[in-house]
C-alpha cells in the first residue's frame, strides 16, 4: 500500500459512504458554514442570520413560529433567540391576542446587523456556489428545495 492510503476493507451490500447523500450533503454545509464564519459581519452564525433576516421581513413573532420560519427545532431557536436576546438584537413583549405567549421582535440594531449582513450574504452564497456554473446553481438549489 502506498504511504498515505488507508486500506478499506468492504461493507456489506457495497456500502460506500462517498456514495450517499448525507455524507455530501454535510461536506457541503461545512464547506459552506466555514466561508460564512470568515464573511459574515459581527459574528452571526448561519442560524442567528436566518432568524435576524426572517425577523426583518416578517416583525415580530411567536418563537415557535419563528423557528418553523427558519427550520429550527425548539431546543435550536430557544439557544438562537436567547443568544440574539444578550447581543440585543432582538426584544420579547407579550402577544397583544395571546397573552401566555411572547412574541420576538427585531431592535433596530438587529435591522443594522441585517443591513451590514446582507452584501456578504450574498458574497457568502456566491462564493459556495462559486465551483458550479449558473444554470448548475440554479438547478442544484431547485433540486435542494424538492427534498427540502
Amino acid at each position: 500500500m502506498a504511504k498515505g492510503t488507508i486500506e478499506r476493507s468492504s461493507v456489506p451490500g457495497g456500502y460506500r459512504l462517498e456514495d450517499q447523500i448525507g455524507f455530501h450533503l454535510r461536506r457541503a454545509n461545512q464547506r459552506h458554514t466555514t466561508i460564512f464564519a470568515a464573511c459574515m459581519p459581527d459574528e452571526l452564525t448561519p442560524t442567528q442570520w436566518a432568524a435576524l433576516v426572517r425577523l426583518a421581513e416578517l416583525e415580530s413573532l411567536s418563537q415557535n413560529l419563528l423557528g418553523r420560519e427558519t427550520a429550527m427545532d425548539a431546543a435550536t431557536i430557544k439557544g438562537v433567540v436567547d443568544r440574539l436576546l444578550r447581543r440585543g438584537l432582538v426584544e420579547t413583549r407579550p402577544d397583544p391576542h395571546d397573552g401566555r405567549r411572547m412574541l420576538v421582535a427585531i431592535t433596530a440594531s438587529g435591522r443594522e446587523a441585517v443591513r451590514r449582513g446582507v452584501g456578504p450574504g450574498e458574497q457568502i452564497s456566491a462564493q459556495t456556489l462559486k465551483p458550479l456554473s449558473p444554470p448548475e446553481r440554479k438547478l442544484l438549489l431547485d433540486l435542494l428545495r424538492r427534498i427540502s
